[in-house]
Formats: structure tokens, sequence, C-alpha cells
């Protein structure tokens, strides 16, 4: 897919992304232009890809015939015109070993891009770490998010659900599984909170004050409203490596797996530097030990374990030979590890990118409180998540599943969110204000009349970070929320805490605005998370829907955690933001498995990535188009769609994970096939349905030989050429096999 020059306005623009998502992508995006298209709906592409954000940002090093349109770029002023319509893949949320990688691959496909430097020796690789800074982590989400988020169950799915739950695992009230996280000296104990007034409007900047009371300047030029909310926090390094220093011994002496929980994608500053303390106290003998040879190495802890074994193959045999040994020793002596891949020994700590947060604690709750083990066995595990902020509702959770047992699909309620994270609301937007203390001292928050807003002390490598919550994005998720509760008539919570100074001004704000919108009838409330937690999941056990109303980083956590438990996998939701100005962007799915998908792809000649995030995206994408451009033929093309997902569900034809089953290119010939067959048969649109009778037809004769053209490619190898950067015409040939299919759909 290239991306389409500004001449030709899209209606709809669908992004081009990275690994399972984009694959299918190839085989669904010419079904979806072969239906959009006789109804004047033109179907746009841009590239938010990992290969093709670093293209994009080093323009000089390139051909001319190489060069890449900055697309992300493009898309974040789309995102606020009133006409913006887009369809948002998963895409790579790139940590270091990621991005390292995809350098590599694109500079042996002959693109003689720059390395990426950790520690720049001049000019130029300080700016080339800082440009390919902003490719790291969670950087497209953010810019794309000009809205807040309306995240749900589409009606088939959850009905499919209760009617074929899917496996959960066994919760006994003895399980030693738990949640630990820190009491004190954290980002939540040590927040400060503030909503901007007239006098404070205009640039702020951050200031690192020393003992001796020299100033340096962090950050300038932060543009402050009236009405923004902004918080500074820090947490401390000692009392994080004592905390973890305590945890690993109490899950050595408590005979559980060790593990910690993070988000070093999003959280792309602050993250992996929590990491590298907690593989550094837990391989302490190791670093005491071998701390300088690590550092004449190039080795950062904060890359993790994998990044440390790599780097020691440049070392001289006795030493290299050495320090592994230390390493197996250290791992005998401290507990047991929790796994990402038990079979290769890939552990929690071997990339900060590998263990999530919001996947990885849902699939142990939903697997009963189980995580793998280095010996192969599901096990009882301590999950560490170091700052308290938001780790209640997994507490709450663990302990809800040992005092009730698992959860029963078929039986369960669902919960929705509106979630705040426009305009890069609270944490998620803070990594530009993000900092490691580089000396004792404090540091403020400097209003531009050089009034100090807030400050912390620290103390040398402490992590400091700053949040801004814009006040015009705080208003329109209290709009977005009432209007989700009256058209549900649902139970609606605000998950805000007002023992933390964040929410504290939050609730301020829902005092003051949520009486000016029509609230009658409508049960409407404020509780911490963990009361929120227990009281929605009291609900949910007893098959009652709940609204969750909730910042940024909730707004993630829960509708991973929900669905998860409701219908199996978060992938499945229906994620709608109406955007600030009048636009709509529909995310689809998640991509955690991702990777798994690539490489049975490649090695089986299967994918089974399901696409129904995709579809049920496009179906609200082209409702919208038709209330902005008043084009009755996408109303009726959505309704048809809807109707053929919820045909496809109900005859089983999403993907299955063996190899000679259905994949995801049998799925996407059902979609086409059902929905077809729902425009031939209905009669809102005569044209429609003239055009779609014969291509109805003909899928339906050639049914036979079509899946029978998708599944000879089974079984055997494929090589798409690259992982992160794959040439368009070898994931093509991989996923439009059927001959007699393209020749129908074109």
């Amino acid at each position: 897919m290239t991306s389409e020059s500004s001449n030709a306005r899209p209606d709809i623009i669908y992004t081009k992304v990275d690994e399972a998502p984009e694959l299918a992508s190839r085989s669904l995006l010419p079904i979806i232009r072969a239906f959009t298209e006789p109804a004047n709906i033109f179907i746009g592409t841009k590239d938010i890809s990992l290969g093709g954000r670093i293209l994009a940002h080093f323009p000089k090093y390139l051909t001319e015939d190489q060069i890449q349109p900055d697309d992300l770029n493009e898309l974040s002023d789309i995102v606020k015109r009133p006409d913006a319509n887009v369809i948002k893949l998963p895409n790579i949320s790139a940590s270091v070993p990621q991005l390292n990688a995809a350098i590599n691959e694109l500079q042996n496909q002959g693109y003689e891009i720059p390395d990426y430097v950790e520690h720049p020796q001049n000019q130029e690789q300080e700016e080339i770490k800082s440009t390919y800074g902003n490719i790291l982590g969670s950087a497209v989400n953010p810019v794309l998010r000009e809205g807040n988020s309306d995240r749900r169950a589409p009606k088939a799915v959850k009905e499919y659900a209760k009617k074929n739950p899917h496996s959960m695992g066994t919760w006994i009230s003895e399980s030693k599984t738990h949640v630990a996280t820190m009491k004190g000296n954290d980002f939540f104990a040590n927040e400060r909170s503030k909503t901007i007034s007239k006098n404070s409007v205009g640039a702020a900047r951050i200031e690192f004050v020393g003992v001796n009371e020299d100033k340096k300047i962090l950050k300038a030029d932060i543009s402050l409203g009236e009405g923004d909310v902004i918080d500074a926090t820090m947490m401390s390094k000692k009392a994080l490596r004592d905390f973890l220093e305590v945890q690993i011994k109490e899950a050595k002496d408590q005979d559980v797996l060790f593990s910690v929980h993070l988000k070093a994608t999003m959280m792309k500053v602050s993250d992996p530097i929590i990491f590298g303390h907690v593989v550094s106290v837990f391989f302490k003998k190791i670093v005491d030990k071998h701390g300088k040879t690590f550092k004449e190495t190039g080795i950062d802890l904060n890359n993790g374990m994998g990044q440390l074994l790599e780097k020691l193959e440049s070392l001289p045999s006795d030493k290299k030979q050495e320090i592994a040994e230390d390493i197996e020793d250290c791992i005998k002596e401290q507990p047991a590890l929790y796994m990402v891949n038990s079979d290769k020994g890939v552990t929690n700590l071997d990339v900060p990118s590998d263990v999530i947060i919001d996947a990885s604690l849902p699939a142990l709750i939903r697997a009963g409180g189980k995580a793998w083990g280095p010996d192969g066995r599901l096990a009882d595990t301590k999950c560490v998540i170091p700052d308290s902020s938001y780790a209640a509702i997994y507490d709450e959770t663990i302990k809800f599943c040992k005092e009730h047992g698992a959860f029963d699909p078929a039986e369960m309620g669902s919960v929705p969110n509106v979630g705040l994270m426009a305009q890069k609301a609270e944490e998620y937007g803070s990594h530009p204000q993000t900092f490691e203390a580089p000396d004792p001292g404090s540091i403020q928050i400097v209003d531009a009349a050089g009034e100090i807003l807030l400050i912390n002390k620290v103390e040398e490598g402490d992590i400091w970070r700053m949040c801004i919550t814009r006040d015009q994005a705080i208003r329109n998720w209290f709009k977005l929320a009432v209007q989700r509760a009256n058209a549900t008539n649902t139970p609606t919570i605000f998950w805000l805490d007002i023992d933390r100074s964040h929410d504290a001004e939050l609730i301020k704000k829902v005092r003051r605005y949520i009486p000016s919108h029509n609230t009658d009838g409508l049960d409407i409330k404020t509780m911490s998370p963990r009361d929120a937690t227990r009281f929605t999941l009291e609900r949910m056990k007893r098959g009652a829907d709940t609204i969750s109303v909730t910042g940024n980083v909730l707004r993630d956590y829960l509708t991973d955690l929900f669905p998860i438990l409701e219908v199996g996998t978060s992938a499945k939701m229906l994620s709608i933001v109406p955007l600030m100005n009048g636009g709509g962007l529909f995310e689809t799915g998640a991509g955690g498995s991702a990777p798994k998908h690539v490489k049975q792809l490649i090695e089986e000649g299967h994918l089974r990535w399901d696409s129904l995030g995709e579809f049920c995206a496009l179906v609200a994408s082209l409702e919208h188009h038709s209330e902005r451009t008043g084009n009755e033929m996408a109303t009726v093309l959505a309704f048809t769609l809807d109707r053929a997902i919820g045909r496809l569900l109900e005859e089983n034809k999403s993907p299955r994970r063996e190899v000679g089953d259905i994949d995801n290119r049998g799925s996407h010939f059902y979609l086409a096939k059902y929905w077809a067959e729902e425009l031939k048969t209905q009669d809102k649109d005569e044209k429609l349905k003239q055009y779609f009778a014969p291509i109805s037809e003909k899928l339906d004769e050639n049914e036979s030989i079509i899946m029978s053209e998708l599944s000879a490619t089974q079984g055997r190898k494929v090589n798409i050429g690259g992982y992160y950067h794959p040439p368009a015409e070898r994931i093509i040939s991989a996923m439009r096999p059927s001959s007699t299919f393209n020749a129908i759909i074109g």
C-alpha cells in the first residue's frame, strides 16, 4: 500500500502498519475497496509503520526514489479537520532493540540510514539520537488521538462469546499469586497538581535547581492554557531499589515466580529506567562484579538481559564464559522468573517491551493466576507493579477471583469505557517532560511570569515527570460520558481517587461541569479505582453492564482487562474516537500477539490474525461517512457489513490457530461472500443490489475452488522478504494466493 497524494483526498484513510495487521491488510484492503468504490467512497492509505516512519525521518540519507513522505505528520493535521475519517490499525511501539532491528533490516535493503547511537560522541550523533527518539515508544497514538475514546464490545461479538465461551483458568482461594507495589515515594505518593489560572497562561518551563542554587532549564516553551491541569511527581531511585530487593527476596521465600509489569512502549522514558533498575537489582551480584566491563562494552541494562547477552559475544571467550557462568549462578540463587517463552529461555527481564502490563496481567488473571515458569510449568506469581497509581485494579481483581472463582463468559456483563486521552492527556503525554535527576536538588515548573507552580525535591537518579491534561479535552470527556450514559441507561462510574492530587483536580471539574449536561435519570458516580473495580466486578459477575469513565492509563488497562475476560481478547473491541473538531478515528484491535502470528505465517504458511476489529471499525467508519456527507450508500454498506459480520461469527468462519484450518485469508473470503449476499438481498439501494448480485453469485459458485486455492499455500514456509519493511510484492503474493477470488474482487 503506497500513500496517496493530497491531490486525490480520500474519504477514508486506512493506515499501513506492521506485523500481522499489515499482512492481513494486503488481503482485506482490496476487498474493502471493491465494495466501497461502487458507492463512490475512496479508501486511501497513510504509512505509520515503524519502517516507514524511520525512512520519513531521514530523507537526506536516501536516494530520490527512496524518499518517503512523513505520513504521520500529515495525519496529525488531518485528524484536526472536520472531515477526518481514519481507520487506525495496531502499529509497533518500538523499544530500542526493535528500533535497532528495523534499522538493520532497512540498511540491508539498501537504505543508507544512520545507526542509532545510545551514547552520542558528537553533535551529529546527538541529532540522530534525538530524531530516532521521535520514533521510539508509542509515537503514533498520542499524535492521532485528537479526541476521547468510546470503546466497547460490539453486540455480535458479545453474543458470540456468550454462546461460545472461551476457556478460563481455575481460580482457588489458596492461590499465592498477588500484586506487590510501592507503599510510598513513588509517582502516586509524590504527585502535586494544579489547575492553571489566567495568571499562569503562556509558555512555562521546567528547571532543575541544584543544592548550590545553580539552575538548568530542562525544557522550555511548554504551552499552558487556562483550566489545564498540570502534575509534577517523582519516583525515588532509592525507594524503588529497596522495594525491589524486598520483593525479590519475598518471591524466593514464597516459592512463586518473580515478574514485573510495566508499559515501556507508551512510557518510553520512565519505564525503561524502572526496568533497568529491576534488572540491576535482580542481577546485583553480576553488576557489582562486572559493571566496569558492561560500561566498556556499551551495555545498558535498561534494554534488558537480551542486549547484555548479545553484547557479550564481542568479549574474549574466557571473559564471556565467566560472565555467562555468573549469570547462571545468579539465576539459580534468585526466585524463578516469569517467562515470555519457556521453550527458548526468554525471561521477563530480557527485553523491556516483551511484558506489557495491559496485556500480561489480564492474560494471567484469565489463566487462573498462573504464568509460565522456566521449567515449562504454570505457577503462582508475584506481580510487581512498582508505581502504585493503578496497581489497585489488578490487586482487587485478583482478590475478587480468589474469593469468587473465575468468571463465566456465558453469563458475565460488559464494561464499556469512556477514556480521557485527547491531546496527549495525563501520563501518556508525559515523556517529553520526563527526566532523571542529574544531581540532588529540586525540579520545578515555572510559569511565563516566573512563578513556581509546582516543585519536587529530588536525589540523583530519581525519575521526575510532568503531565498536562487540557481543559478542552476534559470537558469533551465529560460530554462523551454523559452521551454514553444517556444512550445506554447504564450505571456510569468516574474512576477518580479523591486522595490522589491529579484526580482531586478532576473531581472539582466533574462537580463544576457535569451539571451543565442533562443527567436526569442517569446513575453517575465517582469512585476510587479500587472501589470502582470491586463495584464493577460484582455487577459483571451477575451479568450487569457498567460504563467505566477513566483517565488515559486506566482506559488502556481496562480496555484490555475486561475484554480479555469477557470475549477472550481485546482485539475484538470497537474503539471509536470522536475527534474534537468533528472527524472520526476508528481504532482496531490490539497488536500484542502480532509477532507470533507473523512467525507462524513464515514457518507454516498460516496467518491466524483475526480481522474482526478491522471489520467493526469499517462499519463505524462508513456510518460516520454517511452522517458527514449524506451518502446513503455508505449507510447501506455499513448495515450489510454489520449483518455479514454477524453471519461470519455464527458460521464460525473466523481464523483458527492450526495449520490446515481456515486462516485470515479464508475469513476474508467469507466476509466478502456474506457481505455480497447481504447487498444482493437488501432493498434499500437498487444500484448496489444490482451491482453485487453477480459478484455474490460468482463467490457462491466458486467457494470450493477459492478455499482450495487459499488452503493450498498452507503447510510450507513463506518468504516475505523482511519483518519491519517487507517488499509489497512478496506480501501480496503471500496474502492473495487465490487467482479465482482475485479475478472476482479485482
